[in-house]
């Protein structure tokens, strides 16, 4: 048993960029699920399919890499709120990542959902990782 499943998910996507593996598959739940959309919608990721053959189920995701300099879209990958240590942000101290090029994953009462979405309805949560 993982004890922090969403660091694991992050930890299998930073080593398959750093090993230039082009689809990397991870332990399927619904918070990876739902990370996993939000990485397509952002242009982070090139594709994802949701197999659920087996109790877990596996997401395959399909990394994305500069087609000529051969550089990855995920530059950095960073878990905010641990297990140990959560970390939550009210509506009107939001994080910006890399002063607004970056995302930040949270988890709010209206879902998984982006630091901008969030913004966007007003509403505040725990900030679950960093993207860039």
């Amino acid at each position: 048993m993982v004890t922090d499943p969403i660091a694991d998910y992050l930890t299998r996507i930073r080593n398959a960029v750093m090993a230039n593996h082009r689809v990397v598959e991870i332990p399927a739940s619904r918070i990876k699920k739902e990370i996993t959309k939000i990485l397509f919608e952002q242009g982070y990721i090139l594709n994802y399919k949701f197999e659920d053959e087996g109790i877990p189920g596996i997401i395959k995701i399909a990394l994305k890499f500069h087609p000529v300099s051969k550089m990855p879209a995920i530059n950095t990958l960073s878990r905010i709120s641990k297990p140990g240590l959560r970390k939550y942000a009210s509506h009107d101290k939001l994080p910006r990542v890399l002063n607004g090029l970056g995302i930040a994953i949270l988890s709010t009462s209206q879902g998984i959902m982006t630091n901008k979405e969030a913004q966007k309805r007003g509403i505040g949560g725990e900030v679950l990782c960093y993207i860039s």
